[in-house]
């Protein structure tokens, strides 16, 4: 099953996949993408520690600055998909924050898979 964080991003790149819309539809675009950012933000806030190794603790405490880097690219965002009159603007910005998401969401993945082989001995 997929996590939280996975699903929001796929909602949200569906909609920017959409067809391009105009008046009314525009509209309702907009808003609709604006709500799927806040929910992608949410699942993002709501990460918290993901190691109990000291060894780890400097990657971890890189993953946290960069997910709050993401939360203040999020916010920043936020109000410019209702405001920017270039809606494409909104959607490549909005894809390229989607793909630094996935690349956090992969070190976070990293992290994890790290801090279980080192609990369990790993395969040395």
């Amino acid at each position: 099953m997929k996590d939280r964080l996975q699903h929001s991003m796929a909602e949200l790149a569906q909609l920017l996949d959409a067809p391009r819309q105009t008046g009314t539809a525009l509209g309702n675009w907009r808003w609709t993408v604006r709500q799927r950012l806040a929910a992608l933000r949410d699942d993002l806030a709501h990460e918290s520690g993901f190691t109990t190794d000291g060894w780890l603790m400097a990657r971890e405490g890189h993953v946290l600055r960069e997910r709050n880097s993401l939360l203040h690219r999020m916010a920043t965002l936020s109000p410019s998909v209702l405001e920017t009159p270039d809606p494409d603007d909104v959607r490549h910005d909005l894809r390229r924050l989607l793909a630094d998401v996935t690349h956090h969401r992969q070190r976070i993945h990293d992290l994890v898979y790290d801090d279980v082989e080192i609990e369990l001995g790993g395969s040395e």
